[in-house]
């Protein structure tokens, strides 16, 4: 009797996705070119942005202006770069389709995914903050909180982006894709640098970017304590809006 509960706990939907979730994540911190992405890119996206005069107008110190969107800078390297690109090549290998058939189903593996990513970012975010904290970084104390729900909306924003870019374009195309949005993003998506230091006739369009949502979000809640209502609503509409379209257009071969 002992063994078959044990036998029936061991293949229990719970215990599957945990894990498919841990065979996700160290597939993807196995993967040197999205450990550059991951960790490599944003650690001296922190260094260049710290000592260097370019956020001086953003904050009283270099190191305050730069970690918030260093931090937003992670969620789009593993929630939707890396993700996507893992999941493109996966999708044509056929390991997709081999997975949704098995007990694991479908749900499992998108919910394997989610924890992969929530994991690297988890990894990503103590890194950036302990060596930021060496750095002399003093967050807002009041904006932790908030910075903790914009990283997870962020994360659940372009995870869905990901998916839906490596569920409907062929894997070079999502890598070529993914790779230019996280450049693009980064350097003029209001992710390192606030919207504000855009020309003004450009502004209109990046404030509806996910990535400016975030990356505003992000500075007023670690820098002033503020929670960002504008970057709520728009984060909560584009994980909306990704996930029906992932869910609608994702061929799984």
């Amino acid at each position: 009797m002992s063994q078959q509960v044990v036998t029936n706990n061991a293949v229990s939907p719970f215990k599957r996705i945990l894990i498919q979730g841990k065979y996700e994540s160290l597939q993807m911190l196995s993967n040197g070119e999205q450990l550059i992405l991951a960790v490599v890119m944003p650690l001296i996206a922190l260094f260049v942005l710290t000592l260097t005069n370019l956020l001086d107008d953003v904050a009283e110190r270099s190191i305050d202006a730069a970690v918030p969107g260093v931090l937003a800078l992670c969620v789009i390297s593993t929630a939707f770069t890396g993700q996507g690109i893992g999941t493109g090549f996966d999708r044509r290998y056929g390991v997709l389709k081999m997975f949704s058939t098995t007990p694991l189903g479908k749900t499992g593996l998108i919910f394997g995914k989610v924890i992969a990513v929530l994991t690297v970012l988890v990894i990503q975010v103590v890194l950036i903050t302990v060596v930021a904290l060496f750095m002399g970084w003093h967050p807002n104390l009041w904006g932790i909180a908030p910075g903790i729900l914009f990283l997870l909306l962020g994360a659940a924003a372009f995870t869905s982006l990901g998916l839906l870019i490596a569920g409907t374009v062929r894997p070079e195309a999502t890598l070529a894709i993914t790779n230019l949005a996280w450049i693009l993003l980064a350097g003029a998506g209001g992710v390192l640098y606030p919207l504000s230091m855009a020309p003004a006739w450009i502004q209109p369009t990046l404030n509806a970017l996910p990535s400016a949502a975030l990356g505003d979000a992000m500075r007023e809640a670690l820098i002033s304590g503020h929670f960002s209502i504008a970057g709520l609503i728009f984060l909560v509409l584009w994980s909306a809006a990704g996930s029906f379209a992932a869910i609608k257009l994702f061929k799984w071969n």
